[in-house]
């Protein structure tokens, strides 16, 4: 792809392992208080995933836009996501503590769930978002499993209390949707959303 150099508004290490997999270059544009950034992810009553993760993720792209302009930064185009965990329409968010992780995983052991996850792209005037689902069904786990994973400490800052890319691979029977998004960035609908960006015409990288 031929692309112009974009802001990454994201701590992930996994989104900037993908970025770099498929050759988008990038510099880090993280938020100066990351308390309030975490406040974004704040579930409003009765919402749904699919809404959730939407409006999560354009929140923290007009908040990053905003720090750019700020700052005074040069204009570049600006890449968001954010990922959610649901059982059923019940979003299970990143765990409290290790005991939060232990019931979480508890929910999701033996059952089926779904992965959301929205990619948001602005390029002056023009934004673009899309939200990728993935279904993924976990093997029934023991209390044995789910203690020692809990210990391991990845868990911790987990949407869904697991991470696909570690220990809890050996917990997924199988997947339908996008391994990349359940990781945190579908790399195939990042791509094609990135390229829509580019050859925008109407899009004003500079504003």
């Amino acid at each position: 792809m031929n692309l112009p150099l974009i802001y990454l508004a994201s701590q992930s290490p996994r989104r900037q392992q993908l970025l770099t997999q498929i050759g988008v270059v990038f510099e880090l544009l993280l938020p100066r208080d990351t308390q309030a950034a975490e406040a974004l992810e704040h579930i409003l009553p009765g919402e749904l995933p699919p809404a959730y993760v939407r409006r999560v993720t354009l929140l923290k792209l007009q908040a990053t836009r905003r720090q750019m302009h700020e700052e005074q930064l040069t204009p570049r185009p600006v890449l968001c996501a954010d990922t959610t965990v649901a059982l059923g329409d019940r979003i299970l968010g990143k765990p409290l503590d290790d005991q939060d992780a232990m019931r979480m995983l508890s929910e999701l052991s033996g059952k089926t769930h779904h992965v959301y996850t929205a990619v948001a792209v602005n390029a002056g005037s023009c934004t673009r978002c899309i939200v990728q689902r993935s279904r993924v069904i976990f093997d029934t786990l023991s209390a044995g499993d789910i203690a020692a994973y809990v210990q391991s400490g990845e868990p911790a800052g987990k949407a869904g209390a697991y991470a696909i890319q570690g220990r809890a691979a050996a917990f997924i029977k199988r997947i339908h949707g996008s391994h990349s998004g359940i990781m945190g960035l579908p790399v195939f609908e990042t791509s094609r959303l990135l390229e829509r960006i580019a050859k925008d015409q109407t899009c004003n990288t500079i504003s």
